[in-house]
């Protein structure tokens, strides 16, 4: 018998296995509604069928002793438990299955490291944040799609954007001090993570705009929460907001795991008080556009020398929670992760149907206890606004979303 592959945790993954905490999960949700009935068997086989045909998903944390200097994923034939559940229909149902994919993080000791939860018409995917993202489990859910339904799920073309005449570098803030957080509302007594989906008309932009829908979501995030601050009596501040940057195929040889590299967008206060929109909206596309061009590792440099072999896991990973502490006020402001228009049909043939809508949420763990989650489908935003409930409540997260809608329409613009 052959032993089982095994692999090094790459950096991502090994700084979030070394901060796991109990009471605010590392789990990513997805939420996918569909129009008809889905077939248990037929989704079953074809989920079991798409995790084969991506075989780096079907993996678990391998055992080591205290002593090991690396934690390794352990690739498996099979699923060690059965990854498909239907949940039984009721007027929480949905709910429910929401505050599970918050609460509840599929164990990192069962192969795969993920969950597809069944409600009605509703697709929930709930994965440990630790050893797979979001779009990396959106590939394997589209080729079920494909198994299930018979119809062709490939990616459709990224659009094309002319290519950018050389620019002098970009007017970006000052970086050397602490950014401002997110000022505190009503917290919950409870621990863990709240969450708040909305559907919005897409924000419309004039055509050969220098700015992108990442831009306009980038500025309203900025404002809704310069807003959402002014309110709460906190000083201005500089904000920084976490981007997620994703360079990898759509297609089949899409490599799954934590695929995607972290880059920070500084906003001075002045620029947010009453500000000119189509100048902010401007230097924001110039500042994105210099940031995504930078060659950077995933985490930044600092990450890759945590994660080197130098010392027991054990130890490294002591070392690792009293720095993330220490560096906490440096923490961004907020993440904003902008998924763009979803790049499948996700079409699950004639009596399912074609996806038209889909959620995604990002963990929401203090300091920052906000991030902010986009996706385009059918022509719609679908907005996941997640929070800790250390920092705000629901009441809370409904006034940011109000908030959230006003300062995405003042992004259109007119040249």
């Amino acid at each position: 018998m052959t032993a089982p592959v095994r692999i090094p945790f790459p950096v991502v993954d090994e700084v979030s296995r070394h901060c796991l905490q109990e009471e605010e999960p590392e789990t990513v949700h997805i939420e996918v509604h569909l129009p008809g009935p889905v077939d248990q068997m037929r989704l079953r086989k074809a989920f079991t069928e798409a995790l084969h045909r991506h075989p780096r998903i079907l993996m678990r944390e391998a055992r080591g002793p205290w002593y090991r200097r690396r934690y390794q994923w352990e690739l498996t034939p099979e699923p060690d438990v059965e990854v498909v559940t239907f949940a039984p229909p009721g007027p929480r149902a949905l709910q429910d299955a929401r505050t599970r994919a918050l609460t509840e993080a599929p164990p990192l000791s069962v192969s795969p490291p993920i969950r597809l939860e069944v409600v009605d018409s509703v697709l929930f995917l709930t994965i440990n944040h630790t050893a797979l993202d979001g779009p990396a489990c959106l590939r394997v859910l589209a080729t079920a799609a494909e198994l299930y339904g018979g119809r062709d799920n490939a990616p459709a073309a990224p659009p094309v954007r002319p290519a950018e005449p050389r620019q002098d570098p970009p007017d970006t803030p000052t970086t050397w001090s602490p950014p401002a957080r997110v000022a505190p509302g009503t917290p919950d007594p409870s621990p863990g993570n709240g969450m708040l989906v909305t559907e919005l008309p897409l924000p419309h932009r004039p055509k050969g705009s220098p700015y992108t829908v990442n831009d306009q979501l980038m500025v309203t995030t900025a404002l809704t929460i310069a807003h959402w601050n002014r309110e709460h009596g906190a000083r201005p501040r500089p904000l920084r907001i976490t981007m997620p940057v994703d360079d990898r195929p759509r297609d089949t040889t899409m490599p799954i795991g934590n695929g995607t590299r972290l880059v920070e967008v500084p906003f001075a206060p002045a620029e947010l008080d009453h500000p000119d929109m189509s100048a902010l909206l401007r230097r924001t596309a110039e500042r994105t556009r210099a940031l995504k061009a930078l060659p950077r590792p995933q985490l930044g440099h600092g990450a890759a020398l945590l994660t080197a072999p130098w010392a027991p896991v054990a130890a490294r990973a002591a070392l690792t929670r009293t720095l993330r502490r220490a560096a906490a006020p440096w923490t961004s402001t907020t993440l904003l992760s902008n998924i763009g228009r979803i790049p499948y049909p996700l079409d699950f043939g004639e009596e399912t149907g074609r996806a038209h809508a889909v959620w995604f949420s990002a963990p929401a763990r203090m300091p920052r206890g906000l991030t902010v989650t986009t996706a385009s489908t059918a022509g719609r935003l679908h907005l996941a606004l997640r929070w800790s409930r250390a920092l705000l409540s629901h009441g809370d997260g409904a006034h940011l979303r109000d908030l959230f809608e006003h300062y995405l329409h003042t992004t259109e613009v007119t040249p």
